[in-house]
This record gives structure tokens, sequence and C-alpha cells, in this order.
């Protein structure tokens, strides 16, 4: 293993009472991993120019730079100037600077510089740059640097232009994946037409392995960043022409390993306590509620209250002390500021395995920092005695909706909130900080009844990391769906540790990353205490990760959809190596072009001959084939009835030149059953010769994944829900459906590869 000797630099700068390193002091970090760096040589003014060996500098000319700790952008303020290796113009070019920067009590002298010939073109000048956060540790940045460094980021979205790697998330075997698709890389690697490589993919993996192996090892104890912008490829190899670097120190403190075997007991509680039930309705009496009717056992469960004996059919006590026995699971629905006490009754008299906290504000509302310490205080001297102490959810969240363990804590009324009947649930866990967030969308998709509904709220113990990291090996869970707003210190990376281990075994994680912009993370701080971090740098480690990233939150509900619908295509063992050639139909001329008009990744594919003819004798008996010409996306036009629409449908999707399909249906036509019987009509969306029913028979037939497109108004929600109940993932418009079914297809396609290469 390499070591970076760079403890005389760093101890230079702390001696001058500095955090930030002079940008001779980071190129001398910087060669310390082996970049070559020019020449250079550093002096106070004039007077010692006049006196520098200019033979020294191998170059016909010289770059002079300010010295300043305090300016990173030296062009901008005149402090960067070129001239002929000769004494008058050098003499004369640091009388220039001295001038102009005379009044900043900051500069600490000027430095004359090899100037050094490269291409100054895009895929010439680089930047490489590794920085510590919070949330996932040492991050390296690679990607266009010099004047393509701000030009492209303002163009392109960052993970585009560039890419962001992990010295522990992203094995060296995998950099060149990483690689693939970012602006800079083909540039780099001469991948870009009639363009030499200025360096091969084999030494630009190595550049990265090394620097991504140093981010690991000084990062943040050492150094808190380091960038080098412009890194420029010449002859003799990638030379550092500038750097930058801010000394590190300790991080952010990370919580101690909680017990998390004691989540079978908050997830599968064998028994149950409720504090804070009303005898009117509270939130702690709809919980009560919401508990029993999803099935727990009311001899199992105890209510914190006194001067009751028994309240909806379960015992009551008058204190916490006075529980007959220690419980799985106690849910504190109180106020904020009796938290504390209560949990310190509860760990005096070890009564409870874990915790849910309903309360919000606490270390989130000014003034209640004090209740937030004392518990994890408290909680803190519980976990080092021999009993652990629980496991706690919350506070400021809804709880968790558990189908295996028969509860529910979401204190959302039931005329407010309805699950499917019965059944088995989904084999999907939602896990979100915000309550709001996780019953706004499984409202809006009712159809699916998740496993685990979890809310995590501000994560004062219990963290996102922590559910996926205990849920990953369930094998119950085939979709897991996740909202964050901010991840605890290095949870992110526990997160994606565990997102990738589930992606690996063929099931899809789904993330939504909130607090993306600055207003949205102050937002999200002030919701959830947890600060959000670098969207960016979420983005691209948990795509990295296998991970599917939503963009929008119609895209979250879309993929959630997708995912779950169509979970029996992920899962199949005989999908080979997938595909992206795509087949298309609907009986609109405008969707088969909006269709064609967001590709994406796909292509559309080439129908076989044989399809084209029977699509032909198809029209022919429907009498259209004067006005439709049989191409991909087939229009079928408002004419054709619903047999011949679903035969039509079945024809494409059964083309074995096909890999994956939508099929649109505008609704409003005549020849279509698709409104629920009624008066006034003869249509019964429900009837076995509905375009819907026979759509739905199409679902069990077709082993590929397929959606639907319903473009039209509420009308035609009995229809979209008849075809979401025969697991047709139906979307309202073309460029949605889609979007997610690129998404689906992508990390099916994905997997193929990766059990190819297996």
């Amino acid at each position: 293993m390499a070591k970076y000797d760079i403890t005389r630099i760093l101890d230079t700068v702390r001696a001058a009472g500095r955090e930030t390193l002079l940008e001779t002091e980071a190129l001398a970090v910087v060669r310390e991993l082996g970049f070559a760096v020019p020449v250079h040589v550093v002096i106070g003014g004039a007077q010692e120019a006049a006196a520098v060996d200019l033979d020294r500098f191998p170059s016909e000319r010289l770059v002079i730079k300010v010295v300043s700790p305090e300016i990173t952008h030296k062009s901008d303020l005149g402090g960067v100037a070129v001239v002929r290796r000769e004494r008058g113009a050098v003499v004369d070019a640091v009388e220039v600077m001295e001038e102009r920067f005379a009044s900043r009590r900051d500069v600490v002298g000027f430095s004359l510089n090899e100037y050094v010939e490269h291409d100054a073109a895009l895929g010439g000048e680089l930047l490489l740059g590794t920085r510590w956060t919070d949330e996932f540790g040492p991050v390296v940045t690679f990607g266009p640097g010099g004047i393509y460094a701000e030009h492209l980021s303002a163009h392109l979205r960052e993970g585009v232009a560039t890419a962001i790697l992990s010295s522990f998330l992203t094995p060296l075997e995998r950099i060149e994946e990483a690689l693939a698709g970012r602006a800079i890389t083909p540039a780099v690697t001469g991948d870009v037409r009639g363009q030499a490589p200025r360096l091969a993919m084999p030494a630009l993996v190595e550049m990265l392995s090394t620097f991504l192996d140093f981010a690991g090892k000084v990062v943040p104890n050492q150094l808190a960043e380091i960038e080098i912008n412009p890194l420029v490829l010449t002859a003799r190899g990638p030379v550092a022409l500038d750097a930058f670097g801010r000394l590190g120190g300790e991080p952010a403190p990370v919580a101690a390993p909680r017990p998390l075997d004691n989540l079978e007991c908050l997830l599968h509680p064998r028994s149950i306590a409720i504090m804070g039930v009303s005898e009117k309705v509270n939130p702690g009496r709809v919980i009560l509620g919401n508990v029993l009717r999803a099935g727990f056992d009311p001899e199992r469960i105890w209510v914190v209250k006194p001067g009751r004996e028994e309240l909806d059919g379960c015992r009551c006590v008058p204190d916490v002390a006075s529980l007959p026995e220690r419980v799985d699971l106690m849910v504190l629905a109180i106020g904020a500021a009796g938290v504390p006490a209560a949990v310190e009754e509860i760990l005096a008299g070890c009564k409870a395995e874990s915790l849910i906290l309903i309360p919000g504000g606490l270390g989130e509302r000014e003034g209640t920092e004090g209740y937030v310490e004392e518990l994890r205080s408290s909680l803190a001297e519980a976990r080092r005695s021999e009993w652990r102490g629980p496991l706690i959810n919350g506070g400021n969240c809804l709880g968790v909706r558990s189908r295996p363990g028969r509860y529910d804590t979401l204190f959302i009324p039931r005329h407010k909130l309805r699950f499917p009947e019965g059944g088995e649930p989904e084999p999907l866990a939602l896990i979100s900080q915000s309550g709001a967030f996780a019953i706004a969308r499984a409202s809006k998709l009712q159809q699916l009844d998740p496993r685990y509904l979890i809310t995590v709220g501000n994560q004062l113990d219990l963290t996102v990391g922590d559910y996926l990291t205990y849920l990953a090996d369930d094998p119950a869970i085939e979709v897991f769906a996740c909202y964050v707003e901010g991840f605890r210190p290095l949870d992110g990376r526990r997160f994606l540790e565990a997102a990738g281990r589930i992606t690996a075994s063929g099931r899809p994680v789904i993330l939504y990353r909130a607090g993306r912009t600055p207003a949205g993370a102050e937002a999200s701080a002030s919701h959830t205490a947890s600060l959000a971090g670098d969207y960016a740098v979420t983005r691209e480690l948990a795509q990295g990760a296998g991970v599917v990233v939503a963009e929008s939150l119609a895209d979250f509900e879309d993929l959630v959809r997708v995912f779950c619908l169509l979970r029996d295509q992920v899962s199949m063992r005989d999908t080979g190596a997938g595909g992206w050639r795509l087949g298309a139909m609907s009986n609109a001329g405008f969707e088969c072009v909006a269709i064609a008009d967001h590709l994406g990744c796909f292509q559309l594919a080439t129908l076989a001959e044989e399809t084209g003819r029977q699509l032909e004798r198809l029209l022919e008996r429907g009498r259209v084939e004067t006005i439709v010409e049989v191409r991909n996306p087939l229009d079928v036009t408002p004419i054709l009835g619903d047999e011949a629409f679903a035969e039509a449908a079945r024809l494409v999707l059964a083309d074995e030149g096909v890999d994956a399909a939508v099929i649109g249906c505008v609704p409003l036509t005549g020849a279509l059953d698709t409104v629920a019987a009624g008066e006034g009509h003869g249509e019964d969306l429900t009837s076995a010769g509905s375009v819907a029913r026979r759509l739905a028979r199409l679902r069990t037939e077709v082993r590929k994944p397929w959606v639907a497109v319903v473009d039209s108004g509420s009308l035609y929600d009995p229809m979209v829900r008849l075809l979401e109940a025969a697991r047709i993932p139906t979307f309202r418009t073309a460029d949605r459906a889609l979007r997610a079914l690129e998404a689906y297809c992508g990390f099916r396609n994905a997997r193929a590869c990766t059990a190819t290469r297996g």
C-alpha cells in the first residue's frame, strides 16, 4: 500500500496559522501522488526576481502568479501573466503585480513557473479533486478542467460532464464503468472521431485508482479537500499546473452502532404499549384504533393511561413502571417536552425493546435541543449495558405500518387513507424520512399495499441506512423505495453499501433525494434536522451502486408503480441479455409521435415480415387498411374496435424483435368500450369483451415488459384502475410511461449484463 508523506507540508501550513494551502504547497502535495508539476520558485517581489536563475526553467516563456491563500481565481484579478523568459520582462511583470496587490495583506509573494505546452481543447485540461462529505466520506471528482470546468457545468448537469467516485463505494474494477457516458472520457481516451488518445484508458484508470487510494488515506484527517485544476495532458504525461487545498480535521462524529437485531421487535412485535391515548380522538387514539384494525391481538396491547382499567378492549396501566413485562414496542404519542422523562422511565425499568417517537419538534425547533441531548445521553448509557437499550424510531414521524407485524401507527383516520383490504401485501418496503410524503404516495399508489411503510423522521437513533441494511437480506421484499432528505454522518455510505447488495441480488432500490437546492436543503433541515447534502454526489454514487434515482416526485411514483407491477419480469431468470428494442402502438397519431419523440435509450424495433403480414390482414378486416400503414409505432386510428385493438397489441408484443412495448389508448373513441356502465350508452368496461379486459388477459400471456397509456380525464379513472389491477403499469401521458419503462429496462438490462459477466 502506498504511503503519502505530506506531514511536513501540512505542518508548515499549520505553523503559519493558515487553513488554506498556498498553491505551491498544494502542488507539493500533488507531487507526492506522483504527478509532475511545473518547475517553479516563489519570490517576494521584483527585487528577488532580478536575482533568479532563469536558466533553471526549461520553457521559452514563464507564467507569473500571485501567491495568496485567499485568492483562488487569480486570472480574474489580474494575478496571472505569461511573459518571455527574459530578465526585464519578468521583473516588469512582477512590478505590475506588486503594485496591483499592494493593498492586500494576504499576498505572500509571487511564483515564477515553467510554461507547460499543452492542448487546451476539451480533453487536454482536466479537473481532479477530492473532498470530504459527512454523508459518504471522501469523494473524488474527475472532469473537464480549465475554462471548461465552469462552462460545461453551467450547460450540462454534473454527472454528465464529470464523474464522481468514492474511495469506499467505487471498486477499482468499476472505475472504467463509472467513466462511461461522461463528456470528458472520449475526449481523453481518443474515442472522439479523428482524435488520437491523450491518455489510454488503462492509464486513466490507474491515475484515478491512485487518487482514490490517496483520498481514502488522508481525507479528512489530514486534508479536507484538494483539487488539481488544470491537470494537463502532455507528451511527458499528466502535469498539474495549479492546485488548491484545505487542511482537514476530525470528521463529524458517527453514532455508535445500533443493536439492529432488535429491529425484529420493532417490525414484528409480540407486544405493544401506547402512551398518549386520549378519551377523545387524538393521534394516540387513532394509533390505537389502527393497530387494532391491522389485526394485532388486543390481549398483547397495553395503554399507559392513569384512571382507566380498559380502553377499546385493551388493558390500561397508570404508568410505564406498571407495565407487567418488557414490551417489544412502545409508541410515544405525547408532547416533545414529555419525551425525555418517559424515555428515562423506560430505560430505568428496561420496559421496551423498541420505541416509536411520534412527536415533532425534537431537535428541530429552538428550545428542544436540550431534550435531544438528554435523550441521547440516556440512550448512550443504556447501550453500554448488557441490555443495550431500545432502538428508537423518530421523532417527528408517523412511525411504521407493518403488514407482517400486524400493526399500524400511522395516525391518519381510516376514512382519510385506505389500503387494499385483505390479500397478500406487495413485496415493497417504502422507507421515508417524511411521514407526509409516505402517506401521500401510498394514497396515490392505492393499488399497492406495501409490506412495510416506514417513516423515520429526524433519525435521532435509527437511520435510513439502518433499515435498508436490516431489510436487505429479507427475501420477502422485492422492491425498495426510499425518500431521503439527509443522511446522518456516513449513513449515506452505509445506505449505498446495503443498496449495492440489494441491486446485485436483482432487486431494485428506488431513491428520491430531496434538498437538492440551497433552499431545499434549508427547508429539509428545518423539517428533519438532517442537513441535506450535495445532490450530485448522492445521485452519482447511488447510480454507481445500481440504485434507480428518481429526478422528480412524479418519477418516484411512476418508478414504484412500474417496478412493483412488473416485478415478475425483473425476477425472471430467462430474460437473457435484455434489450432496448421498443414496440409501440396507439389509436392516436399524436401519441405515436410523442412516443417517437421520447425514446430515450430505446430504439424502435423493426417488425418481422410475418408480423407485418398479420397486421395487414387484421387492418383489412377492420377496414382501415387504406388509412393505416404498418410501421412502428403503429397508429391503428380511433376506428379499430376492442377485439382488433387488443389483437394488434398482441401481435406487436409477440414480435421476436420487440424487447419492451408501450400500448397507448386514447379512450374517447366510440369504437372502444372504455367507460363504466351507465345511462345513455351501452358500454361496460368491465365486460369480458372490453379493450381493458382484453389487455388484462394479454398481460398474463406475454412474458416481456410493457406498459399502457390512457391519456384522458378522470372519467377514465375506472379503466386505469382495471388495468393496474391486472398489473399493467398505466400512465396518463406517453412521456411519463417511457421514462418509467426506460428506467425499468435499464435496471433489467444492467442486471443481465452483470450476470453475463459473472
